[in-house]
């Protein structure tokens, strides 16, 4: 610990530290950077801080503090407000955008909620703008009690300070990072005094410590500097002489909280009422607080705290800023609840001008069921709810809910909240209990939509049991007794419950419920609504007809900032081929979940992106990402998403020739939902047997597993995936005999055209024409028209097959020139893919047609890796296990594990053991 203005080299049993602290500044002022100091509770973590922001200040490095804590938490940014209020003056010197998103996430200014990766940039530009005047340093204390919103865009900002003069230092207890977000910062873990340092430190600051006490304090304490400094004087006040026995058990915790309050109330009332209004107030700006002195104060009053070390003001700010977080909370303890209304009421009455913040306090203040308070509550959660807060939203709702006069009122708050909950993927029992909170209120959460979807919602991500989810829900909408209209957003939110449902259940008779209820709109419905079912329940059938509607929606999302309406447009884009046109969009999502945000819409992003990856050969990143996914999934308990990930991997594992694999998660994804009614799940699991099947040539068994999907001459009724395994079954087909079958199979797909959905399906489409073509002439035509098709390289994996067939059919009639004209590209790109499988058949194809052997040698093997494969190969061979590899290389060991993936079938090996080998002294 510090004594207030004392200097740094005063803290006792910390010269290592300093030293480090002091050269991080240095580090700091030149080329940015951030730092997370960890440690126990009490250790001094905030005396460092105090320190290093002297080593700061006296390098004329600007400095800004922001100090989490319980009562700001539920506070939407009330963090980012404390820690960029001294450089107001700076945001309008951003651009427009990106002044305008700072300035309404902070309260300067009214407006939508700002789009968050807008919002982190804005912040990003506005510390690196500021520190091109003077370094400076953003110090952060107490980060578990940041609020969500302000902990996604500080834990951004820190990962882009480099290269600026801009630093940031952070502190928290140890392991308990609240949603700031701290994989790959540096961090330091500040560790308990020495014996010979703890017992100096009580000796300097109580050199005539009874013998007793000292032993029982340096015991206790175990080196905490906090323990040792507050423990003496408590245990002197509560021993009223040397004969009374010491307390047998002195636990830190509590017991330091205890002393805190014990400081607090030897305080003047007047300064008491002050400290409360500063411990609840999200700024601890002196104008507010003085705006609020009608609780009883005057800002004179806080004179004994600053003389007592439990608070200082800092002039550039006018804020208040408590010595410790324990002290801010031992005022708020030590205050009685009518004293914490009074001031909550004046605080609201000082904050006209912020709606939020008013009502957030007014909500506190009031005791008795007041529906003004809570609508202004409710009203306040609906505009935060467009920052992605789901949090913060559901303790709004609660509070309207608790404040609501009538039973129908708190039902419904109730239930909304509970459905916020469980779209967010809260904690399960959390929703649970918001459930039976708005049960408990009677009948009115049973007409509840928002009721009802919370409850499919919550008994789809707990367990998947689908069909129960899906009766729950359409019961509900039919029995709904409101007026249908598609304005309605709980009706809208309850649809789009439903449409989940029905594609996870993945069979054609659960869609009838969803048409039923869209029958009944007594207008259109919502322009999204439409596209996406149109375009993602049935393509086939409904598709193309929505083709212009869903570019022109493409051509803007790029420039929308909801989050829900990119994942919509990606559902409506995916059997279209075009999630492309919406990548960005996506990457923000994952981005702004890596940062704290809703977890639903992190594991929908992560499905769609590898979905565009896998079509377009980005097999590493889609590698990277599902493995993502799963960890997701395992974060939130949403078990009934991992499924779809671990497809991405079975396709990949397929198509790189890892067979056991692939089948051992087709397995795994048919096992889970088969007894859940996942009907999706099985057929994704069939998709990748089909894969594995046909790259092992076993033709019966991908025609078995691919007409399992879709009989031949059919595309199933609401299985969008049929389209995705056309080429395997007609393959399939006419590799078994089956020619009538594969004839039929083709002709469906000419005559449902297909092929206007996307240029993919158009390839997939003229590739089956080809195959079941009799004469040869007719089958070169319809390939030459495959391959000639505009943008054939964005799907090189689907090209290449196309390639490599063709090849084939050109050598069967002793076109040996053409074929290998055909057959050189394809393996070329097998290979770049690491589609063993089919590089082995396109390279018995070249031999075939004349081609001299190619010996796959090591060298060549090696030159096919990028540098970082390179990297990872020769530490795999050195022995380096992936978490040794990962720390190596500052990366996951997923990622270490997914390039592992990829280099093997590069190298032409099945083994880790053969990595040596294979890559020999490159």
């Amino acid at each position: 610990m510090i004594k207030p203005g004392a200097p740094a080299d005063t803290l006792v049993g910390r010269p290592e530290e300093l030293a480090f602290l002091r050269r991080f500044v240095g580090r700091t002022a030149v080329n940015g950077g951030a730092l997370l100091l960890s440690g126990e509770p009490g250790v001094g973590k905030s005396a460092l801080l105090e320190a290093t922001a002297g080593f700061a200040r006296a390098a004329e490095t600007t400095v800004l503090r922001v100090t989490g804590t319980e009562f700001e938490a539920k506070v939407s940014f009330a963090a980012l407000n404390q820690a960029l209020f001294p450089l107001g003056g700076d945001v309008a010197a951003l651009g427009d955008e990106h002044a305008r998103a700072l300035s309404v996430a902070l309260g300067f200014a009214s407006g939508p909620a700002p789009d968050r990766l807008l919002l982190s940039s804005a912040v990003t530009l506005l510390l690196r703008k500021a520190a091109t005047r003077t370094p400076l340093l953003l110090i952060i204390d107490d980060l578990p009690w940041l609020d969500r919103a302000s902990a996604g865009v500080l834990s951004f900002v820190a990962r882009r300070l480099i290269g600026s003069r801009a630093g940031l230092l952070a502190a928290s207890r140890t392991g308990e990072f609240g949603y700031f977000d701290v994989s790959g910062l540096p961090e330091t873990v500040i560790g308990a005094l020495d014996e010979e340092a703890a017992a100096r430190l009580l000796t300097d600051r109580f050199p005539g410590l009874d013998p007793e006490v000292r032993a029982r304090v340096l015991d206790t304490a175990q080196g905490n500097p906090l323990a040792l400094l507050e423990l003496p004087p408590a245990l002197r006040a509560a021993r009223r002489g040397p004969a009374q026995p010491l307390p047998r058990v002195l636990p830190l915790g509590e017991r330091l909280q205890r002393l805190f309050a014990s400081q607090v109330a030897a305080l003047p009332a007047p300064t008491r009422t002050l400290l409360l209004a500063a411990a609840l107030e999200s700024t601890c700006d002196l104008r507010i607080l003085q705006a609020s002195a009608s609780a009883g104060y005057h800002l004179d009053d806080l004179t004994p705290a600053e003389q007592d070390g439990l608070v200082r003001v800092d002039a550039d700010s006018h804020r208040v800023t408590f010595r410790h977080p324990l002290i801010r909370s031992a005022v708020v303890a030590q205050s009685t609840s009518g004293e914490r209304r009074r001031v909550h009421r004046a605080l609201a009455a000082a904050l006209v001008d912020d709606p939020e913040r008013r009502a957030w306090h007014l909500g506190e203040a009031t005791v008795e069921p007041d529906e003004e308070v809570a609508a202004l509550l409710e009203a306040a959660a609906h505009h935060v709810a467009g920052r992605g807060d789901y949090q913060a939203v559901i303790s709004l709702l609660c509070r309207a809910a608790d404040l609501s006069p009538a039973a129908e009122a708190r039902s419904r708050r109730t239930a909304e909240a509970a459905y916020i909950g469980a779209e967010g993927m809260a904690a399960t029992h959390t929703t649970a209990q918001l459930l039976e909170g708005a049960r408990q209120e009677g009948r009115q959460a049973h007409g509840s939509l928002h009721y009802a979807s919370a409850a499919a919602l919550l008994l789809l991500d707990s367990d998947g049991q689908v069909d129960t989810a899906h009766q729950l829900l359409a019961g509900a909408i039919e029995a709904y007794d409101r007026p249908v209209d598609g304005d309605d957003q709980e009706l809208v939110n309850a649809l789009w419950t439903l449409v989940m449902l029905c594609f996870v259940g993945g069979r054609a008779e659960l869609w009838t419920a969803y048409y039923a209820a869209l029958s009944r709109l007594s207008c259109e419905p919502p322009e999204l609504l439409a596209l996406s079912v149109g375009l993602f329940a049935d393509p086939a059938r409904t598709g193309a007809a929505l083709l212009p509607r869903l570019d022109a929606a493409l051509a803007t999302a790029h420039r929308d900032t909801d989050p829900a309406t990119a994942q919509i447009l990606a559902a409506s884009a995916m059997y279209a081929d075009r999630i492309g046109d919406v990548r960005e969009p996506l990457w923000r999502i994952i981005r702004a979940g890596r940062a704290g945000g809703p977890g639903r819409r992190r594991i929908v992003a992560l499905m769609n992106v590898c979905v565009d990856d896998f079509h377009r050969g980005a097999w590493a990143e889609a590698a990277e990402l599902a493995a993502e996914g799963l960890g997701v999934c395992e974060e939130f308990g949403a078990t009934s998403f991992s499924w779809y990930f671990r497809y991405h991997q079975a396709l990949l594992a397929a198509a790189q020739g890892r067979f056991e694999t692939s089948r051992a998660l087709a397995d795994q994804m048919t096992g889970w939902g088969g007894p859940r009614g996942v009907g999706t799940a099985r057929t994704y699991a069939r998709h990748a047997l089909v894969l594995a099947a046909v790259g092992q040539g076993d033709f019966e068994t991908a025609y078995r597993h691919a007409t399992a999907i879709s009989p031949a001459g059919t595309l199933a009724s609401h299985v969008p995936h049929s389209l995705w395994v056309a080429l395997d079954l007609v393959e399939a087909a006419v590799r078994t005999g089956r020619t009538a079958e594969a004839e039929r199979h083709a002709r469906v797909l000419r005559e449902t055209g297909v092929a206007a959905l996307s240029t993919r399906l158009a390839i997939v489409e003229a590739a089956c024409a080809a195959l079941v073509a009799a004469d040869d002439a007719e089958a070169v035509d319809f390939f030459e028209r495959a391959l000639g098709l505009p943008t054939v390289d964005e799907w090189p994996f689907d090209t290449a097959r196309v390639r490599l067939l063709y090849g084939e059919r050109l050598r069967r009639i002793r076109a040996t020139t053409e074929a290998r004209a055909r057959l050189s590209p394809a393996l070329a790109a097998f290979e770049k893919l690491g589609a063993a499988p089919w590089a082995a058949r396109a390279e018995r194809e070249l031999r075939a047609a004349g081609q001299a052997t190619r010996t796959r040698s090591d060298a060549r093997g090696v030159a096919a890796l990028t540098p970082q494969e390179l990297e990872i190969a020769r530490l795999a061979a050195s022995g380096m296990t992936n978490k040794e590899i990962a720390a190596r290389l500052f990366v996951s060991p997923r990622t270490v594990s997914s390039h592992l993936y990829q280099i093997f079938p590069k190298l032409g090996i099945t083994k880790r053991a053969a990595l040596r080998d294979a890559i020999g002294e490159a």
